[in-house]
């Protein structure tokens, strides 16, 4: 008799989660922190979001740094510029790219140095545009090397 009551309650278990999971507005893949050099104080967040329905990333928040933003990166007239944004757009069933040099998540003033390994939780906020949800995410360090802009070697003569 106890094992019907186990199975019972299992199931109703495994029914709550997948209706929580069927819930989630956003699913995010793929999501790392670039390792700031050190005395660094700000790092970039980046990650994939797929959204179910039509909705909005309205905020970011992590305990890791004094504030997180919305940032674009785009070349203008030759210099690549970083701008915070308000929001960013998450069409129903399309990936949205957050890597570098593109749309991207900056911690900035970072509590503690980061290394990899790390755990950082980040607050992702996603308007639905029938009601806002919020849904929390967290970030795993993947190894990464900083871009190297140029050579230190020295040319040949």
């Amino acid at each position: 008799m106890c094992g019907i009551w186990m199975r019972a309650a299992l199931a109703a278990g495994c029914a709550v989660l997948a209706a929580a999971a069927q819930a989630q507005p956003v699913a995010v893949n793929d999501a790392w922190v670039r390792v700031p050099a050190p005395g660094q104080k700000v790092a970039g967040v980046y990650m994939e979001i797929v959204s179910r329905a039509n909705t909005a990333l309205v905020a970011v928040a992590s305990p890791a740094a004094t504030r997180a933003e919305l940032h674009s990166m785009a070349l203008d007239d030759g210099i690549m510029r970083m701008r915070p944004l308000a929001r960013v757009e998450l069409p129903a069933g399309k990936a949205v790219l957050l890597a570098p040099g593109g749309l991207h998540v900056m911690l900035i003033d970072l509590r503690q140095p980061l290394k990899r390994g790390d755990n950082v939780p980040v607050t992702l906020t996603v308007l639905q545009f029938s009601s806002g949800s919020r849904s929390v995410f967290t970030v795993r360090f993947k190894p990464s090397r900083p871009p190297t802009p140029f050579s230190l070697k020295p040319k040949p003569s």
